[in-house]
């Protein structure tokens, strides 16, 4: 139970809270919560907005899955082991680091009315902006069809 114990505080409690002072605050950079989504209903469409700030198109992945859902993937690992960071932890630059990594699924019941065929997205500013079009009125009537019994 000792041996437990200590792989689980391997970092002694005085080297915790040596940089978690008011001159180096820690800051969370841990994000549990989900990205923000509006829905908005107009005649013509349906947009889905979907805030996440900081994020570009290509952290996201828009897709239909089997059954014709809405899926909404975004994925952000930051890592800088060759760049600018990595010569600062060498010259000694920064006394707390923290990973980033940022992961997002959501997937979205369409309505019968949304012509998958048609769906389109951009991402502005952080925001990503799923259109989703409905069927014309002369699209959504059908002819009646009679099926044979056999």
């Amino acid at each position: 139970m000792y041996l437990t114990r200590r792989n689980q505080n391997w970092l002694p409690e005085v080297f915790n809270t040596l940089f978690d002072t008011d001159l180096f605050p820690k800051m969370n950079m841990t994000t549990t919560t989900s990205p923000a989504i509006n829905v908005i209903e107009k005649d013509n469409e349906y947009d889905v907005e979907l805030a996440a700030p900081g994020m570009t198109r290509d952290d996201f992945k828009v897709t239909l899955d089997e059954e014709q859902n809405l899926v909404v993937d975004l994925e952000k690992k930051v890592e800088t082991a060759d760049g600018d960071d990595a010569s600062k932890a060498d010259s000694g630059r920064y006394l707390r680091r923290e990973f980033s990594y940022t992961k997002f699924h959501q997937t979205l019941l369409l309505p019968d009315d949304v012509d998958r065929e048609k769906i389109s997205a951009t991402c502005e500013h952080g925001v990503l902006k799923v259109v989703l079009p409905k069927f014309t009125p002369q699209e959504t009537k059908k002819e009646a069809k009679v099926i044979e019994i056999k």
